[in-house]
């Protein structure tokens, strides 16, 4: 079609065209869509839980649940991811040895929550039960030569 029209006329077609543009792109600009505004997540820092002696597991649980909240996330998974990051020593291990064996074990927050309770809560603390029970001595022998 462009090329029945004279030079003159061709360059007015491809002006009226770009004019065009540009006005429906101002008038985009300068239309605000109402949006809601983006709300920051916060970044709050939770020490890490190791699984010692007397310490405190459902403080360290209402923390992580807290920073969960803060840093806005929802799905399942990573919040169980974000709260093995936050454990070290013994919980840690606990944690991860599991994952090799069954990748599944943890397949809600709330399952690892229960989970690291009974492994860390008394009385029911396997790894201190483990560690008495190993520390164990009948005169000069550990258990582990009294059993053989």
């Amino acid at each position: 079609m462009l090329r029945t029209l004279s030079l003159t006329e061709q360059h007015g077609v491809a002006l009226g065209f770009i004019m065009k543009k540009q006005c429906e792109i101002a008038a985009r600009a300068t239309v605000s869509t109402p949006s809601t505004p983006r709300v920051e997540s916060l970044n709050l820092h939770v020490n890490s839980y190791v699984g010692r002696e007397g310490e405190p597991l459902l403080c360290w649980l209402i923390k992580v649940d807290t920073a969960i909240t803060a840093r806005r996330i929802v799905d399942p998974l990573s919040k169980v991811a974000f709260a093995m990051s936050c454990l070290g020593g013994r919980a840690r291990s606990w944690a991860y040895g599991r994952r090799p064996t069954d990748p599944t074990c943890f397949s809600t927050y709330e399952v690892f929550k229960e989970e690291l309770r009974q492994a860390f809560e008394p009385p029911q603390n396997e790894f201190r039960s483990r560690a008495e029970f190993l520390g164990l001595q009948q005169g000069k022998h550990d258990v582990h030569a009294y059993a053989q």
